[in-house]
């Protein structure tokens, strides 16, 4: 049986993850997953069949029930995958706003998890793949071939989102995003159900003050 190479890449909100998954499974000609979407696919099930985002055991259901489907990109017009749920194709449905809105709730039911912890494990057994999200070496795959923690100061994670506010034409506060950003940490590292640590075994790098591309070849040269 292949034995497909799996790289794990967890940190927390802006900490450059997603970019430098991307890069590093484009490099490696890998396919990238950042699990954060297939919550968002859960999300959006539940709006369509309109289940009430508090009942916990419904959404919970849902998601036992969706067959989610990760593609290579088909289209060149930004989409880091294709994403399908059950046959249908909805990469550009997950960022509508309801979406936006419910996902933080759908994503802390333990039901939820559980049943997309093993469809992200079964994916990762069909080919090579970086696998992006907050508790990839610890909880999904545990036994990655390589696992990395990206960090860096609350300041720095403040200034990417802020710029990446202002280019979307928006006029962003940034007390206020480095606030939000402290509280999405104090959540993230508490809770119980899967709290983001870092893997006893994970390479902790931190991007304060690098460019994606270094933080790419750093990855590469410790994979090397």
């Amino acid at each position: 049986m292949s034995h497909y190479v799996s790289i794990a890449i967890d940190g927390p909100a802006a900490s450059g993850k997603s970019s430098v998954g991307l890069e590093l499974s484009i490099r490696l000609g890998y396919l990238f997953l950042d699990t954060g979407v297939m919550y968002r696919a859960i999300t959006w099930v539940a709006l369509q069949k309109r289940v009430d985002f508090n009942e916990e055991s419904a959404i919970s259901e849902l998601a036992s029930q969706s067959i989610i489907e990760i593609n290579q990109p088909s289209l060149g017009d930004g989409r880091t995958n294709d994403i399908f749920v059950n046959g249908v194709d909805i990469t550009k449905k997950i960022t509508e706003k309801q979406v936006n809105e419910n996902v933080s709730l759908v994503s802390k039911y333990k039901g939820v998890r559980d049943s997309l912890t093993k469809q992200q494990q079964e994916i990762a057994l069909k080919g090579n793949i970086v696998m992006v999200g907050r508790d990839i070496g610890t909880v999904v795959l545990p036994n990655a071939d390589h696992k990395f923690f990206l960090n860096a100061s609350s300041h720095e994670r403040a200034k990417r989102r802020h710029l990446e506010e202002i280019k979307k034409g928006g006029n962003p506060n940034f007390e206020e995003i480095q606030s939000n950003i402290i509280e999405r940490d104090r959540i993230d590292t508490t809770r119980i159900l899967a709290p983001l640590i870092p893997a006893k075994d994970a390479h902790i790098i931190t991007t304060d003050n690098k460019t994606i591309d270094q933080v790419v070849k750093e990855i590469v040269s410790i994979i090397e």
